[in-house]
């Protein structure tokens, strides 16, 4: 093996898992441990920070340095990186399209050919319905918030709400989900001394306080998502039961349409929407037996709706 290539084979290796032994390394490498050192040196030379660490449970680690030196992918990590940075258009974080535009020109650039084969393959078997996201953010509030939710530390923000007004809010951020191309917050409100969801292209001015979040039980993230997007902004919010169990349900119910929960052998499904006409027709159309618990209009709307269906296509 030249030493180019014996490079990228060392830097494939130390990417692959945390720590290796220099005998290790000239093992997979078949080379002397004084060839993998100065391997190790060369890499160094190139901008790559490599530890090592002396001991029976020493050896070298590849961690992170001031700049991003070249990536060593195997086949199957270039294809996905590909296809990724090619789906991250219309992403609704600002800057980001463009980003993965230029990081996209120079991955294909180097691509080999039947790898770019591959690429083309998923790209012309696939159609794209919708374009980009409805609202933008800004980078560095998501980021911002990503790190307030890791570390647990309380923030101060400004949010522009559903009707325009705009207010300071004291918050311990949990969780950030991602539902219908568009980020959500998933924070404890001090000022209202209860969990909320934000959406996050509605936040600005992102303050970290330095004090950690208090300890207190912590809810299920993505449920509140799926409650506060399928239900909270309708002017009708309906539950119904369904004679199925909740598994199969899940799987005819999209969590962005509608929650679900086991009750015995039933399921309740709690879904809102502006029209009752088409609460109706989706209910119809899960071709599963239900009952409308609430509301009674609901129960109305589909009698009215079976007696058009009976009238179009029912017997004689």
């Amino acid at each position: 093996m030249d030493t180019l290539a014996r490079l990228l084979h060392l830097l494939a290796l130390l990417q692959r898992q945390p720590t290796w032994t220099a005998d290790a390394l000239a093992q997979r490498l078949e080379v002397t441990a004084r060839t993998v050192r100065r391997d190790v040196a060369r890499l160094r030379d190139l901008g790559y920070m490599v530890d090592a660490e002396a001991g029976p449970h020493g050896g070298y680690r590849l961690v992170g340095g001031q700049a991003l030196p070249p990536l060593a992918l195997t086949d199957d990590e270039a294809v996905a990186a590909t296809i990724a940075l090619r789906s991250a258009a219309g992403s609704g974080v600002t800057g980001v399209d463009e980003a993965a535009l230029t990081a996209l020109a120079k991955l294909e650039q180097v691509l080999p050919t039947r790898l770019r084969s591959r690429v083309r393959a998923v790209d012309t078997a696939t159609e794209r319905l919708g374009g980009a996201a409805e609202a933008t953010i800004a980078p560095e509030v998501l980021v911002a918030l990503a790190h307030a939710c890791r570390e647990r530390e309380r923030v101060r923000l400004a949010y522009t709400d559903r009707q325009g007004q705009r207010t300071r809010r004291d918050l311990e951020p949990y969780r950030l989900v991602q539902a219908n191309r568009r980020w959500y917050l998933v924070a404890f409100d001090r000022g209202r001394d209860e969990w909320r969801t934000l959406r996050v292209d509605r936040v600005e001015e992102v303050q970290p306080q330095g004090v950690h979040a208090a300890a207190r039980p912590l809810p299920d993230a993505a449920a509140l998502v799926a409650d506060a997007i399928t239900t909270a902004p309708y002017a009708w919010k309906a539950v119904v039961r369904l004679d199925a169990p909740a598994d199969r349900v899940s799987g005819w119910v999209a969590p962005t349409v509608g929650v679900v929960a086991a009750d015995g052998d039933s399921t309740l499904l709690r879904i809102g929407a502006d029209s009752l006409e088409w609460l109706a027709h989706y209910l119809v159309g899960l071709d599963i037996p239900f009952d409308v618990e609430e509301p009674p209009e609901l129960r109305h709307t589909l009698a009215e709706v079976g007696k058009r269906l009976t009238a179009s296509f029912g017997e004689p």
